[in-house]
């Protein structure tokens, strides 16, 4: 049961020696919560209670009111406690259980989200599944009171009921998880079919994709630039820089402090939900940083710049990695901590540079949110308000930039959101890619000594004794085997880092990761890869995902990952093993790709040309630095680039790559080796012929 605490006056439950944020939000909690376990299963079966399992996460704000509403109040505890066992499950932590449950919620109700609301059988099976649950019925829902008694009542009167319906919906997940048999190859078409798909969902007047709410999910918008790379088609291309422009200036950028919040309520991208999620920054870096290449235009490099500004600053781990994301609430709030008054600039602005902030950025007596108070936005072009501020662009920029250095002080002083400073394996992968990406295109040193520092946390730190690795770390206490995304993506990052700094070891640790991830996860039956491995808890289903959702799925940057290594290494086994991986899925692609996104990354990959090049030479010499930093900035989504150089180096890659044994400098000057489509070209050893080469 819940326990007073030392001061004797405060009450515990089993939570209290956990790691994670969100379970620790609850541990004060009357309901007498336990966290994932044999003890909570057992302690159901003994005393023949149902079980209840709430997961979330620590900056979700729905999860804040149903915990206020519901689980802080001792009515709603005395249910729980006497009724059922009650399970928190933190979902970054296990997304293994989230996914299997959230597959139930869709299935019975057609919808998911967070918090989620699950009632199981001690063995772990459900027959009732919702998300948010107000504590008394309001609005046509059910309030969670109402709800929690007659579950009960069933559990009591209609106990067989409860075992058949929850028998059947296992069964259907455990036959969904199993479709999925090899089909035809995927062609060029899958490609134009999704293209086609986003020009009729395409919002032309606020950039994004369908209607409110509208997500950022930044592998659509690399996807598009792939598919203007291949196809020339002007709306592709038109539709990248329209939506990153409008998220720029929207309310889901952080005018003040940059990052991106997790998604806009509205279809002006003006009224986020306010949480900040390190996936969210890496993604977003990466479609800005491509956009960049592949668009040459500076206002995308600087949007890059501003975010690694924001994760540099407030989102690195001194030990190394990253923290996991920010909360939307501060002081009980949602958006508090970002929100303005006209008031309350111009009180740290005076008057005029006040009012020229305020006018800028949409800050008004009424207000754009709640109670008076305003999101700063951009909603025009600094063209038209410098003409209309009888100003120069520059002179108006810096103006700006001193309020909003000003502000962002202010701010500082403010009660902080809650961070969430756990250090999830899969999304460090995707901020090393990252970083990785902006320095190769940026040319700042800063973010790739971020990416190596991340990169050793990772490999030193989230490994066990037998070279698994592990899910989460927190106040230097590891937990939880890692999961197929941990691995994908950890494997993404190594391989963007090595390519930007050509430090062998990386390569040779992604090489390694995947191999151990083939081991673990891969369906020797069917094809594609399991989302938790052989050594992962069993659970009731073992799913294979590959919806690319708020973040890749983990088939999607595998198949990737796959394609890459086998042309790194000339191992043509992986080049199979993604091209099994690819065909086993290829119906549900085939039908909508446009859910499918980054897994499309990697059919384009893999229909090329895609390009090997191995620059040869001294890395101290100018000439190669110059070859290096030209091929490294150009937009090139489907080369795999190596560097050898003499010595201990270049015979450990030999060892990796053996066909790079023989590519050497020609007459002592740096030379490149390009290769396309499995076909190989005259060496070249002057930078103005590459340069004409690969334009």
């Amino acid at each position: 049961m819940v326990q007073a605490g030392k001061e004797g006056h405060r009450r515990y439950n089993h939570l209290v020696h956990e790691k994670s944020p969100y379970l620790l939000q609850h541990a004060d909690n009357p309901v007498d919560w336990y966290p994932w376990g044999p003890e909570a299963f057992q302690k159901a079966r003994q005393e023949d209670k149902p079980i209840f399992l709430s997961i979330g996460y620590a900056t979700c704000h729905w999860c804040h009111v149903m915990a206020h509403e519901s689980f802080e109040d001792e009515e709603v505890a005395r249910i729980l406690n006497e009724s059922f066992v009650s399970i928190k499950v933190d979902r970054e932590e296990r997304p293994d259980i989230d996914q299997i449950y959230m597959s139930a919620c869709q299935a019975l109700t057609g919808q998911g989200g967070w918090p989620l609301t699950i009632f199981m059988t001690p063995g772990g099976n459900p027959f009732f599944a919702g998300t948010y649950f107000p504590k008394s019925s309001r609005m046509g829902m059910v309030g969670f009171i109402e709800l929690l008694t007659r579950v009960a009542s069933l559990w009591r009167r209609d106990r067989e009921r409860i075992f058949q319906d929850s028998e059947k919906i296992r069964q259907a997940i455990q036959k969904e998880t199993r479709l999925g048999t090899a089909g035809p190859a995927l062609d060029q078409g899958v490609l134009r079919k999704a293209y086609e798909q986003f020009l009729r969902a395409f919002d032309p007047v606020r950039g994004g994709f369908g209607p409110a709410p509208k997500f950022p999910t930044p592998h659509h918008l690399t996807f598009l630039l792939r598919w203007y790379r291949r196809s020339q088609e002007l709306p592709a291309a038109n539709m990248v820089e329209k939506t990153l422009e409008a998220m720029r200036g929207g309310g889901i950028f952080d005018q003040i402090g940059f990052g991106f919040h997790r998604y806009s309520v509205d279809e002006n991208w003006l009224v986020p939900h306010f949480e900040k999620m390190l996936y969210d920054q890496a993604l977003l870096a990466m479609a800005y940083t491509e956009a960049y290449q592949a668009l040459r235009k500076g206002q995308f490099a600087k949007v890059a710049r501003e975010i690694f500004t924001y994760v540099l600053r407030d989102m690195a781990a001194p030990e190394g990695g990253f923290y996991s994301a920010e909360d939307a609430d501060s002081e009980g709030k949602e958006g508090l901590f970002y929100l303005w008054t006209p008031r309350q600039v111009e009180k740290h602005l005076g008057d005029k540079l006040g009012h020229l902030f305020c006018r800028f950025y949409g800050i008004s007596p009424e207000g754009n949110f709640e109670e008076g108070m305003s999101i700063p936005h951009i909603s025009q072009t600094w063209q038209n308000f410098a003409d209309q501020e009888k100003m120069s662009v520059s002179a108006l920029a810096r103006a700006l930039e001193e309020a909003r250095e000003k502000l962002f002080q202010v701010r500082a002083k403010r009660v902080h959101p809650l961070k969430d400073d756990k250090i999830i394996t899969s999304w460090n992968g995707l901020m090393i890619a990252a970083l990785a990406k902006g320095y190769q295109a940026l040319r700042e040193e800063t973010y790739a000594q971020a990416a190596r520092k991340a990169a050793d946390f990772m490999l030193q730190r989230m490994r066990n004794d037998h070279g698994r690795l592990r899910r989460r770390f927190r106040h230097g206490h590891v937990a939880y085997v890692g999961f197929l995304d941990d691995y994908a993506y950890l494997v993404w990052g190594l391989i963007e880092l090595y390519e930007a700094v050509f430090e062998v070891g990386y390569l040779e640790e992604a090489i390694h990761l995947n191999q151990v991830m083939i081991e673990l996860f891969w369906d020797e039956e069917k094809c594609g890869f399991y989302f938790s491995g052989r050594d992962n808890e069993a659970l009731i289903s073992r799913p294979r995902d590959l919806y690319d959702g708020a973040v890749p799925s983990g088939n999607s940057v595998a198949a990737f990952n796959l394609l890459r290594l086998s042309r790194m290494t000339g191992k043509a086994d992986w080049e199979k093993k993604a091209d099994q991986l690819l065909r086993v899925f290829s119906a549900p692609v085939a039908e909508y790709p446009m859910a499918y996104t980054q897994f499309l990354i990697a059919v384009d990959f893999m229909l090329g040309p895609s390009q090997e090049i191995v620059i040869a030479g001294d890395p101290g010499l100018e000439e190669s630095r110059e070859m290096i930093a030209f091929v490294q900035r150009s937009f090139l989504p489907n080369k795999v680039l190596l560097f050898r150089a003499e010595g201990d180096a270049g015979r450990k890659l030999s060892a990796l790559s053996p066909f790079v044994g023989g590519m050497r400098p020609l007459n002592k000057r740096p030379t490149v080796y390009l290769c396309e489509n499995y076909t190989c070209q005259t060496p070249l050893t002057d930078l103005a012929a590459l340069q004409a080469t690969l334009k």
